[in-house]
């Protein structure tokens, strides 16, 4: 069962979507900020990363950048309210993009699509 880290300051959101993703057979982790992330990742493990951008401790699209010089094949979806973030080149880093909803049907696709595309892990 593929693991998801989610990194969201806002509980009722991880909430959320650590329910309606446990229910469609994931295995759910939660991050309620981007502080030590990478250690969190590198001891999770997970098999993609959803990811908001504007948390009120770190940018998310600076938590990508970091992300991706560490992480090179791990999926990331972006999760916002906003959708200024396509203005910011570094958002480009990112293999999804959702704008955030309580109706999770794009989320779960984009989920199923990265899973299904991402590159296998090294033993």
């Amino acid at each position: 069962m593929p693991k998801i880290l989610i990194v969201d300051d806002e509980e009722h959101i991880r909430f959320l979507y650590s329910e309606e993703l446990t229910d469609e057979g994931y295995e759910v982790v939660t991050a309620d900020s981007g502080l030590k992330l990478l250690e969190r990742i590198d001891a999770e493990k997970p098999d993609l990363i959803i990811l908001d951008i504007k948390m009120v401790d770190y940018n998310g699209l600076d938590l990508l950048q970091d992300i991706r010089n560490k992480y090179y094949d791990l999926p990331v979806i972006l999760c916002t309210a906003y959708d200024t973030f396509k203005e910011d080149m570094k958002s480009i880093a990112a293999d999804f993009y959702v704008i955030k909803s309580f109706d999770l049907t794009e989320l779960k696709n984009k989920i199923k699509m990265a899973l299904e595309t991402a590159v296998p892990a090294k033993p």
